[in-house]
């Protein structure tokens, strides 16, 4: 029994895997210009119908997203990422983790212990796959994310495992750079 338990759960890897976007990873640049939702100051709720969103995010992205897809373990460019900064939505440009909140954690994907806020992200059973899980969504637009497991490290002891493909990021020095030419100094 516990033999055919692990090859279901290898199946379902498997197929959640294959069914993930066969061209080279990161190889599609979000296009925002295209988005009229993505902000990264607006925080009311964003409420598109699919057919929307098919029109406006990139395959890759809303496979991830809408689809509620997974893409391959160690194929995000922010898996083995360290610069500092903040990480968004990519879909509507939602604050969603600070890159010191980010850990090494061995699964493939990038993982946090925290999100930014309590409403940055929202939570949902998630009982597919014969497994037990808690999916993470956008608290803004509820694109799926990842899933959160009680396995990470102080002081939360939470792992958020993230999609790197719905993950938008901004160096802290970029932002900065960005606050003085919006804010000239008289």
């Amino acid at each position: 029994m516990k033999t055919a338990y692990i090859l279901l759960i290898v199946a379902a890897l498997y197929v959640t895997c294959t069914s993930c976007s066969q061209q080279p990873p990161n190889t599609q640049i979000m296009n925002h210009t295209n988005n009229p939702v993505f902000s990264k100051t607006d925080t009311g709720k964003v409420a598109l119908s699919n057919d929307e969103w098919k029109k406006i995010l990139s395959p890759e992205v809303y496979h991830i997203a809408r689809e509620k897809g997974t893409e391959r373990p160690y194929s995000s460019k922010y898996e083995e990422f360290n610069d500092i900064g903040t990480y968004y939505c990519a879909v509507c440009g939602n604050a969603l983790f600070r890159s010191d909140t980010k850990f090494e954690s061995g699964c493939g994907w990038p993982s946090f212990y925290e999100p930014i806020s309590k409403s940055s992200v929202i939570y949902e059973a998630d009982n597919s796959y014969g497994m037990r899980r808690t999916e993470v969504m956008c608290g803004r637009c509820k694109s799926h994310l990842g899933h959160v497991f009680d396995d990470g490290p102080k002081p939360t002891g939470l792992r958020y495992c993230i999609n790197g493909v719905v993950l938008d990021f901004e160096k802290a020095k970029e932002a900065e750079k960005k606050y003085d030419a919006e804010h000239p100094q008289s």
